[in-house]
């Protein structure tokens, strides 16, 4: 890039003294670089329009950015809009130049404000940028009206004066309300005071809710296991076809192997079913009257 190497203060003065370009000259240069891929031309409308990238990156410099990456964004900005630009529209390049180059700081910015992704999209990008100053001014209009706006009813308003849902301007009011902090700072300034991270609710499953799980699937395992020793041959081969394969069988497929109409199968199931159904009652009633 044509100004690499250069601090703030060097790359500021450098373009300042860079040309300034008439429209004439602008075109001729847009013109061989979007035709030809003239790289000095390129380099002449990137330099003339140092200055312009420089001065948007400046009114971002309250967001806490390091004022030379935002200078590089601004410049990369203005790269993609020269090789974008179609001089045959007859829009000066400055004048296009400018969407571009705030676009590319504004996604830096939202990009660098929070490890927590902040989303992208226009009305997003649009509430991050002028939230603030829009509830500013709607608390100074109601001071002037006598009037006490609660919370509530000036993030509704905020949300219809930007064009947003209300729980966009919720959710940007935490994100822009302070900064990131490590979960492993301690609560307090003591050298043994709790981390942030011990006082996180646990969302994995409890040692005590682990053992009773494992218990109550022993105790189905073992009542399943008695109901169906009280079934014979061929009921258990029935429900174990039907209901304890991974593919479960047709009633005609068994019918067809065991010599029997598929009604007569299904009869058979359903037999098996409430023998097996008494069978886990009694277990249930059994264990009730054992804790009662």
């Amino acid at each position: 890039m044509a100004f690499d190497g250069y601090g703030d203060a060097a790359l500021s003065r450098k373009a300042m003294r860079a040309e300034l370009l008439d429209a004439e000259t602008e075109l001729r240069l847009a013109y061989a670089w979007r035709d030809q891929r003239d790289e000095d031309a390129l380099h002449r409308l990137i330099t003339a329009y140092m200055r312009l990238a420089i001065s948007m990156a400046s009114k971002f410099r309250r967001y806490g950015a390091p004022m030379n990456d935002l200078i590089q964004e601004a410049s990369l900005g203005l790269m993609k809009a020269a090789d974008k630009f179609d001089p045959d529209r007859g829009v000066r390049f400055s004048t296009y130049a400018v969407w571009w180059i705030k676009a590319s700081i504004q996604d830096y910015v939202m990009r660098n404000w929070s490890m927590v992704r902040t989303g992208s999209t226009s009305s997003q990008k649009s509430l991050f940028f002028n939230m603030r100053r829009v509830q500013a001014r709607l608390e100074r209009e109601a001071a002037a009206a006598g009037v006490e706006l609660q919370g509530h009813e000036l993030r509704q308003m905020i949300a219809t004066e930007v064009g947003v849902p209300l729980a966009d301007v919720e959710m940007m009011e935490g994100r822009l309300s302070g900064s990131d902090f490590s979960l492993n700072a301690t609560q307090s300034s003591e050298d043994e005071g709790r981390e942030w991270i011990d006082v996180l609710e646990d969302e994995g499953t409890q040692a005590a809710e682990t053992v009773q799980n494992n218990h109550d699937t022993a105790t189905l395992r073992e009542w399943l296991v008695t109901a169906l020793s009280g079934l014979n041959a061929r009921e258990r081969f029935i429900v174990r076809e039907r209901k304890l394969r991974d593919e479960p069988r047709t009633l005609e497929s068994l019918g067809d192997e065991l010599g029997l109409s598929k009604e007569r199968v299904r009869q058979l199931e359903a037999a098996a079913f409430s023998k097996m159904r008494k069978s886990l009652e009694s277990q249930s009633r059994e264990v009730l009257n054992f804790l009662v």
